[in-house]
C-alpha cells in the first residue's frame, strides 16, 4: 500500500521527455516526443502520449523490453 501524499509536501517530479533522455533511451528531446506520441512508452503500466507527464518518484516507465524506475535525489544519501 502507498503512503498517501501530503499536499503541503513538496514532490520531486520530472517530465517523461526529460526523463527518457537523462536515462539515454532518446539523444534528444524530438525523438522523445516521436517515441511518446507513437504510443510506445509506458508509464505504470498504462500507455503515455503525453511528453509533459510528471512522473514521480518509484513511477515506472517502460519502453520495448526496458523498464526505468524514477529515483529522486535523497536515493543516493551517503553516509558521512
Amino acid at each position: 500500500m502507498h503512503e498517501p501524499i501530503d499536499p503541503d509536501k513538496e514532490v520531486e517530479t520530472i517530465e517523461l521527455d526529460r526523463f527518457l533522455k537523462l536515462a539515454e533511451v532518446t539523444q534528444s528531446g524530438g525523438q522523445a516526443k516521436h517515441l511518446i506520441q507513437s504510443g510506445a512508452v509506458l508509464v505504470n503500466g498504462i500507455v503515455e502520449t503525453r511528453r509533459g507527464k510528471k512522473l514521480r518518484p518509484g513511477d515506472s516507465v517502460s519502453v520495448g523490453n526496458e523498464e526505468f524506475i524514477v529515483g529522486s535525489d535523497t536515493d543516493d544519501t551517503d553516509d558521512l
